[in-house]
């Protein structure tokens, strides 16, 4: 019952960073006298209904799974950040990672979203709209108007993220020592947590390919190979934050993505939360191609996975190559999934500058 009101709560904050975001984007869009050239739906509602219905959703419910409280706890920091909510946007990262060690990385899209605030065009467009103010007889309200629409970075909600970030961490440690008092120690904790995740000890088949990988690598190797996945992660992180610090609620989807295809144990509960915050922006991705070739994809994986693993496992009439194949496809779904967000993210902007542009 308990991860059947978690995936609810999650849907309901969805919705909620839906309004916000399409708030700050018609707030946006009217300031460039945009409002009526480009298609405005409403995202919030669409991405809810995503993430609640979504069938990966619902088998992590039916098999009483913990990803959907995971999911929650990310939901609600990124919520927390959208609506400059420091202490929630602080309980929701801490919570987060307790839970799992990838959503730590999700610290500069949170960072990024109390500073600059819900997600804006680049602000080369608003600056090249600024210019033809100043250039044509426009009203002093009307420039006002577009110069304070300008996102700034203001560091007071910042601060106080970093402050309750202190003080939850802080809370939780302590009382996870509390608790661990009389069975083992913190250390010991990280180490069967945070250093199970590194080390990928566990190779019991799932839905990503590294426990394929590690495997049929030599022991030698293993060291090294486990340096270069891990690092993977860390390496997009900076590219994807000069490139969409403009977008930071976007920059969650992506890095949430990206975490997705290349954590160690994935599970299709991860997908569920991708796939719904991927909802929220169903205005600006509304040219993204591939979509067809997407949408079966999925499909043809989400079938196609427990019959190869059944095959293997069960009724052992197949070998690892059939179920580690529907992981490499799976994985290859996600990887276009990702650069096609994107580059339909980026061509988004690259059309509001060139309606804006005279």
């Amino acid at each position: 019952m308990l991860i059947f009101i978690a995936d609810f709560i999650a849907a309901m904050l969805i919705r909620a960073t839906g309004h916000s975001l399409q708030m700050a984007r018609n707030r946006s869009l009217k300031s460039l006298e945009l409002t009526e050239a480009v298609v405005n739906i409403s995202a919030g509602d669409i991405a809810s209904l995503i993430y609640l219905w979504n069938p990966w959703a619902i088998v992590t419910c039916v098999g009483s799974c913990t990803s959907p409280i995971e999911n929650l706890m990310v939901v609600i920091m990124i919520y927390g950040a959208c609506s400059r909510l420091a202490p929630l946007a602080a309980f929701g990262y801490v919570m987060a990672t307790h839970l799992s060690l990838y959503p730590a990385i999700l610290i500069v899209p949170i960072i990024l979203l109390l500073g600059f605030g819900p997600d804006t065009p680049p602000t080369k467009v608003f600056h090249l709209k600024f210019s033809r103010a100043r250039k044509s007889d426009i009203l002093d309200d009307d420039k006002s108007t577009i110069s304070r629409d300008v996102p700034h970075f203001s560091w007071k909600p910042v601060f106080h993220f970093i402050l309750w970030l202190l003080f939850w961490s802080c809370y939780v440690l302590l009382l996870s020592n509390i608790i661990l008092n009389k069975v083992g120690s913190l250390q010991e904790m990280f180490i069967k947590t945070y250093g199970f995740v590194l080390t990928v000890t566990d190779l019991s088949p799932n839905i990503g390919v590294l426990w394929y990988f590690f495997a049929e690598v030599f022991d030698i190797f293993r060291s090294f190979f486990l340096i270069v996945f891990n690092m993977n992660i860390l390496f997009m992180v900076l590219p994807l934050a000069i490139r969409l610090k403009h977008r930071p609620c976007f920059l969650a989807f992506v890095y949430t993505s990206i975490v997705a295809m290349l954590k160690s144990y994935p599970s299709v509960g991860d997908s569920a939360l991708y796939l719904g915050l991927l909802g929220l922006f169903a205005n600006e991705l509304a040219e993204m191609q591939f979509t067809f070739f997407l949408f079966f994809g999925y499909i043809g994986v989400s079938l196609l996975s427990p019959v190869m693993h059944n095959l293997w496992i069960w009724r052992g009439t197949g070998n690892a190559n059939f179920y580690f194949a529907t992981g490499l496809a799976y994985t290859c779904l996600q990887t276009v999934l990702i650069v096609e967000s994107v580059s339909s993210m980026i061509k988004h902007d690259r059309k509001l500058r060139l309606l804006v542009t005279p």
